[in-house]
C-alpha cells in the first residue's frame, strides 16, 4: 500500500543550524532536539523512511515549538524564512521522498499573511501549520484572520497543531500543570478549544471554502460526539452572565455540522479504539494517514509501523483504504497524482 505521511516533523539545516546559534528558547529547544536526530539529520530521515519501502513518502512541517514563541517579530520572521526556504529546497531535491511541505509562519508578526503568501507563490507550499493558540491568544483573534483569509484565497488547507505548556496550570491554586497532565489531556483540550473557537466565531462561515485538519484524529470531538451534538445545540443553557443563544442565531447551520467539517489525520500513537473513533466520525473522505514521527520512543519508525498496523487491523474495503493511506491526501494538499 501506498502512504503520504501527511503530518511528521522535520528541521531543514539552515534553520536548525540558526537555532542552535540563536540565544534563549530557540537554542535550548535545539539542545533537547539533538536526541532524536532524524528530526534534523537527513540522512537518519531516510534510513527511517527506508524502512518502509517505496511507497512511503512524506508532507513535511516543522517540528514544535510554535515559531512565535522563539523570539521577536524579527527574530521569528527569519526562521520562517528559513523554514519555509529549507522545506522547499528539500521537497526540490527529494521528490522521491518528500511529496510537499506545511509552511509555518510568524503569527507573533503583522507580516504573517505575507509570509503565508510568499509561501504560496514563490515555494509551492501545501497548507500551512498553525498552533492552537498564539502566545496564549485564541485564534479567533481579529489580527489573525489575514492568515486563514489567505489560505482561503489559495485554496490551501490550514492544519491545527496543539500547543500548551507546563507554565497553564491544571488547578486555579498551582502555578504549574504536573506530571505532565499538559501534554497528555492538555494538548487534546488545546485542539479542540481552538476548533471551538474557530466554529463559534463565525469564521468557518466567514471563509465556507477553508479546508481545517485538526491533528491526532480531531483531538476530544469524536469521543464527545454526543457534547458536541445536542449538548451544544443547548448553547446557553449553563450560561447566566450573557445570552449565547444569540451565538447560535447568528451561525448557519448546527455546531455539530462545523465539526464535522474539520479534516483529522491517523497520527493517535498507535491506539486502535481511538482510530475507530475516529474513523466513525469524520468517516473515510475527511481522514489523512499521518505518523507524527519521530517523537516515538524508537525516535523515527515506531509511530509510523504502529499506525500502519492499527489501519491494518480495520476492516475496510480496498478504496476506503487508498483514501486514508494516499488519495485523500493528495485532494487536501493539492499533490500531484500519478
Amino acid at each position: 500500500m501506498r502512504y503520504i505521511d501527511a503530518f511528521n516533523h522535520f528541521f531543514p539545516k539552515p534553520l536548525w543550524d540558526k537555532m542552535l546559534t540563536a540565544e534563549g528558547t530557540a537554542s535550548n529547544i535545539g539542545s533537547r532536539m539533538r536526541g532524536i536526530p532524524c528530526i534534523y539529520d537527513l540522512d537518519e530521515r531516510f534510513r527511517v523512511m527506508d524502512q518502509f519501502g517505496t511507497d512511503y513518502t512524506q508532507v513535511l512541517s516543522l517540528g514544535m515549538p510554535p515559531l512565535e514563541s522563539l523570539g521577536t517579530p524579527s527574530v521569528t520572521e527569519e526562521f520562517a524564512r528559513l523554514g519555509n526556504d529549507g522545506m522547499a529546497d528539500l521537497v526540490s531535491r527529494h521528490p522521491d521522498r518528500f511529496a510537499g511541505f506545511i509552511a509555518s509562519l510568524p503569527m507573533n508578526s503583522d507580516n504573517a499573511a505575507a509570509e503565508a503568501e510568499r509561501a504560496f507563490k514563490d515555494l509551492g507550499a501545501n497548507g500551512l501549520q498553525i498552533h492552537t493558540n498564539v502566545n496564549g491568544r485564541a485564534l479567533d483573534h481579529p489580527d489573525f484572520f489575514p492568515v486563514f483569509e489567505m489560505a482561503a484565497k489559495y485554496g490551501k488547507p490550514v492544519l491545527l497543531h496543539p500547543s500548551r505548556g507546563a507554565n497553564m496550570p491544571d488547578y486555579v491554586d498551582e502555578d504549574k500543570s504536573h506530571y505532565e497532565i499538559w501534554w497528555t489531556f492538555g494538548w487534546p483540550y488545546e485542539t479542540s478549544a481552538a476548533m471551538a473557537r474557530l466554529v463559534f466565531s463565525g469564521l468557518m462561515d466567514k471563509l465556507p471554502d477553508l479546508k481545517v485538519l485538526a491533528h491526532h484524529l480531531g483531538a476530544m470531538v469524536p469521543y464527545f460526539e454526543g457534547r458536541v451534538g445536542p449538548g451544544m445545540d443547548q448553547l446557553g443553557k449553563r450560561t447566566t452572565d450573557e445570552d449565547l443563544s444569540l451565538v447560535l442565531d447568528r451561525l448557519k447551520k448546527r455546531p455539530f455540522d462545523y465539526f464535522k467539517d474539520f479534516y483529522a489525520d491517523t497520527a493517535v500513537f498507535g491506539s486502535r479504539a481511538a482510530t475507530v473513533c475516529g474513523l466513525d466520525f469524520y468517516g473515510v473522505d475527511k481522514v489523512l494517514f499521518a505518523s507524527d514521527s519521530p517523537f516515538d520512543p524508537e525516535r523515527g519508525p515506531g509511530y509510523i509501523r504502529d499506525t500502519i498496523k492499527v489501519l491494518e487491523s480495520i476492516d475496510m474495503s480496498m478504496a476506503d483504504r487508498e483514501k486514508i493511506s494516499f488519495r485523500n491526501a493528495q485532494d487536501f494538499f493539492g499533490l500531484k497524482k500519478d
